[in-house]
């Protein structure tokens, strides 16, 4: 009996999923979204997408052509010396940016959420659960200040990418990190009672 995956088509099977993905998300938001009820619609057994994808965050992210799974992007950022954490938030951020081919599905993404509230409400979603909530959790901070600091970098992103202001295009990834980091560093450790670290 041939192993799940390697069927002869599977590239085929593969790009099925993923379109029935990207319906599915479209149509129920990535929380509505299941690894069940993709399957289902691709026609497959559930396994097979935990072959392919290991998890729904990957699925999503290979469904978006997202060049990096957020699941690996952020225990990157997590560690390393507290005081630079802000620091490793931007840069991290900027090297999404950098090649066109990284950047064209943020920029497609940025615009249709503007116009179109299904996207908007499936990367809300997205981002609340795989991003956010994990790194409030490890850090020990309200979700609302990593909302902030990626309210700040997607604003970032819309006017240095999308709608060109020249003082931003213009600047280099120093200076963007001298700007943005203290910031980020700041909703990330100043006041914040980490859960391992005991009350002063």
């Amino acid at each position: 009996m041939a192993q799940a995956g390697r069927r002869p088509g599977q590239t085929e099977t593969r790009e099925e999923i993923l379109e029935a993905a990207r319906r599915r998300f479209a149509e129920q938001g990535y929380d509505g979204a299941t690894v069940r009820g993709i399957a289902a619609e691709a026609g497959v057994n559930a396994a097979l997408l935990h072959h392919f994808f290991g998890t729904k965050q990957r699925l999503f992210a290979a469904s978006m052509n997202l060049p990096v799974d957020p699941g690996e992007l952020v225990p990157r950022i997590l560690e390393g010396p507290e005081d630079e954490i802000g620091e490793r938030l931007v840069r991290a951020f900027l090297g999404l940016w950098q090649a066109p081919e990284g950047r064209a599905p943020f920029l497609a993404m940025i615009r249709s959420a503007t116009t179109n509230e299904q996207v908007a409400t499936m990367m809300r979603q997205f981002l609340e659960r795989a991003v956010l909530a994990r790194v409030a959790e490890a850090r020990g901070v309200p979700k609302v200040r990593v909302a902030g600091i990626a309210a700040q970098m997607v604003g970032f992103a819309l006017l240095r990418y999308v709608i060109g202001l020249p003082p931003l295009v213009a600047a280099s990834e120093d200076e963007v990190v001298a700007m943005l980091a203290p910031v980020a560093q700041y909703y990330l450790t100043d006041g914040v009672h980490r859960p391992d670290t005991p009350r002063g």
